[in-house]
């Protein structure tokens, strides 16, 4: 049988890839749905008898898309889909499930299932506990290449550790590993797909119409600011981190001793906790100076630390670094760290000797809150916001800057993401607030002899060295 499936080089790159984990994508109209797809038609009639398993996160996503599409050009005469079954079978043996994992415990409906090859379409939208549980679902006793193969753009829920899993370790392109499995991210723009741009030459001024947060994700394909992200505001500039102005990071300095020190606590055991340590200018402007995020390697997977062993964490921090020791601060924790309807609150626990560190319940109104992170966020038209952190608080611009909204409440974060440095910033925002602050966004000047303002002119992201 001869097929005549026209690909890209991307997707033929996407196609050729060994490694164990690899990413295609980044922005839309890349072509990678149709590369996933055309790569497992090739798997299955190349490994007969293969199983593969092709994921969306919601069944409606998955029928008007990956279903839908494959038909278009799977071979009749070699292939039968079964829609009640959303399986297909190829007549050598190999199987193509399609499956969907919409709430978090969905991944059980594999549970002892085997397969070669696990397909994820748009792996942002999924957590990083659904990924890794189906990833133990790719095994077997015949000698196949087996692999995750993931195609996204960024956004979504699963942005942050998509980010940090693909894009942050290594140049796009360059195969690397990790401990002892390897990935590869291959980028691909709506350029990289001359079917697209033929077939659809308007397709990029659409992009183009597009808010400037969205554009750049899906355009430009860039995973710092990306669609839904809830602190637009944020930046993150390191030829800013002296000066200070327009970039919410900065350089560790000594703090005065007259400045007020604010504590802020988020409780977790088997999720992570937060204690973030703030100081606080005589202008009520305010610093995130020191952290202690109390999370494993694995991302939103808690310590499992008892409320005295965190208190012993504290008072030792606190003792041990000249910033902190011997001033007063005060505390501000969740609410919940002092209900006592099961006994002794958590509060209470860790308020006992030796330890006797205290709190003080912080304001848990969600959208005020949220409100205050983003006046504190603002920048003024010198550049001057009212937050900034220290460079050495890496949970905090890590897991904050990719925090999205709640699809059932769009005034809200996402809480299945990793929220527990954002609650704790948020109680002490709450216990300092400030009145409204526009953003101003930074003017790019006329005259540019040194192009140092390219990226904000064109959108082309720079590489500054």
């Amino acid at each position: 049988m001869v097929l005549n499936l026209a690909v890209t080089p991307k997707q033929k790159k996407f196609m050729d890839s060994r490694a164990d984990e690899t990413l295609f994508g980044g922005a839309a109209g890349g072509g990678k749905s149709r590369g996933q797809l055309v790569d497992a038609l090739l798997y299955g009639l190349k490994y007969p008898g293969s199983r593969q398993l092709v994921l969306r996160r919601t069944y409606p996503d998955l029928e008007r898309s990956l279903v839908q599409e494959h038909l278009k050009f799977f071979p009749l005469k070699v292939y039968r889909y079964n829609s009640s079954a959303h399986r297909g079978m190829l007549k050598n043996g190999s199987v193509l499930e399609f499956g969907y994992c919409d709430k978090e415990n969905d991944v059980y409906r594999y549970q002892g299932a085997e397969y070669d090859v696990v397909r994820f379409d748009e792996l942002t939208h999924f957590t990083y506990n659904q990924y890794i549980y189906l990833m133990s679902r790719v095994r077997g006793v015949m000698p196949f290449p087996r692999g995750i193969k993931s195609s996204t753009n960024p956004g979504g829920v699963g942005h942050a550790w998509v980010k940090e899993r693909f894009i942050d370790p290594a140049p796009a392109g360059q195969m690397f590993k990790a401990g002892r499995r390897t990935r590869l991210f291959i980028p691909s723009l709506v350029q990289d797909n001359p079917f697209l741009m033929q077939g659809d030459p308007e397709y990029v001024q659409r992009l183009e119409m597009l808010p400037e947060e969205q554009r750049k994700a899906l355009l430009l394909g860039d995973w710092d600011i990306f669609s839904g992200q809830v602190f637009e505001e944020w930046r993150n500039d390191p030829t800013h981190y002296k000066d200070g102005a327009w970039t919410h990071v900065i350089e560790p300095f000594e703090i005065p001793s007259w400045w007020k020190i604010w504590r802020g606590f988020d409780f977790g055991y088997s999720k992570p906790f937060s204690v973030g340590w703030y100081a606080a200018d005589g202008d009520g402007k305010v610093y995130r100076i020191k952290e202690w995020y109390g999370c494993t390697k694995e991302p939103n997977t808690g310590l499992k630390l008892t409320p005295q062993e965190i208190a012993e964490g504290i008072r030792e921090r606190e003792e041990n670094d000249p910033m902190l020791r011997g001033r007063q601060i005060i505390g501000v924790a969740d609410p919940a760290i002092f209900e006592e309807s099961r006994g002794e609150s958590i509060a209470q626990m860790m308020v006992k000797p030796p330890n006797m560190v205290y709190w003080q319940p912080g304001d848990h109104k969600r959208l005020p809150g949220l409100m205050q992170c983003h006046y504190r966020l603002a920048f003024d038209k010198n550049g001057q916001c009212m937050f900034q952190v220290f460079n050495t608080c890496r949970g905090f611009i890590r897991t904050v800057p990719m925090l999205v909204y709640s699809e059932t409440r769009p005034e809200d974060i996402d809480t299945d993401m990793e929220d527990h440095i954002y609650d704790e910033w948020r109680y002490v925002m709450m216990a300092s607030p400030i009145s409204p602050r526009p953003n101003v966004k930074r003017a790019v000047p006329e005259e540019d002899p040194l192009d140092l303002y390219r990226e904000q002119r064109t959108g082309t992201k720079i590489l500054r060295i």
